[in-house]
């Protein structure tokens, strides 16, 4: 599974793959019938892995983890063990809708916003808005707005087993979504991979757009999504505390 390598960034092991070699493992685990989950830490997640524990241990039960986010690759350089390229999840998950498209494998869309004023859930509006793009099937799709654990729970891996999909976008955002696949993983009968993706539903579904090129070529997504939400800014308080505490981390590595 690791031929092309692992990166461990702070405590976390990142696959050290581009983004068209990761979509081509996994494509291939798909098709030799190999249960993949795939998460995409960005220094947020890897920052909030460092101060807990049980989050690193959730973050550790993914096959593989892709580097979403400049500030990861930037830790990896200073580190001097340096990944090959930023990996965001959202162009993984769309890479795939456009790879598997004719090869008979579908989709089923977990998360996001239920129907509202007679408006489709955020994962209908997803599932209606790939189809046409790629022409991928999606077997099902179910709102993420409901509790995570019990009846309901039971009922939406029961939806997702019988809508035959074997290939499944989890978007509830951390470490809801981390936790309910490590949780559920081997209840899906079908699904041979996973993968935690966020907000990329809206994203699909053209209620949320991602930062200009510009931004994401320089490395500024993040001030783009602040801009947007200026509530996120006590998050956002993550990505200098990772920064810096990666400079004092190689420190102490050399002393």
């Amino acid at each position: 599974m690791a031929e092309h390598g692992i990166i461990n960034v702070r405590g976390v092991d990142f696959d050290n793959v581009t983004k068209k070699e990761a979509v081509e493992i996994i494509c291939s685990r798909l098709e030799k019938g190999e249960k993949t989950a795939v998460f995409t830490p960005n220094s947020e997640i890897v920052q909030t892995c460092i101060e807990d524990e049980k989050v690193l241990e959730t973050i550790r039960f993914a096959d593989m983890r892709l580097p979403d986010g400049i500030g990861v690759i930037k830790a990896a350089s200073i580190l001097k063990t340096p990944l090959k390229e930023k990996v965001a999840g959202v162009e993984v998950g769309e890479e795939l809708l456009s790879s598997l498209a004719d090869t008979g494998h579908s989709f089923f869309f977990f998360g996001g916003k239920p129907e509202e004023n007679g408006e489709p859930s955020v994962a209908e509006a997803a599932s209606k808005a790939v189809s046409e793009k790629y022409g991928c099937k999606v077997a099902g799709t179910r709102h993420g707005y409901f509790a995570k654990t019990g009846e309901e729970n039971e009922e939406t891996v029961r939806l997702i087993n019988e809508s035959g999909a074997d290939v499944l976008y989890v978007c509830l955002g951390f470490p809801v979504q981390e936790k309910w696949i490590e949780d559920n993983f081997s209840k899906l009968e079908n699904v041979k991979v996973v993968l935690g993706l966020g907000g990329s539903l809206d994203i699909y579904a053209g209620i949320s757009r991602r930062a200009p090129d510009i931004f994401i070529k320089t490395g500024l997504e993040w001030l783009w999504r602040l801009l947007l939400q200026p509530s996120r800014f006590v998050r956002m308080l993550s990505l200098p505390k990772f920064y810096f505490g990666t400079l004092v981390y190689k420190m102490k590595k050399k002393s």
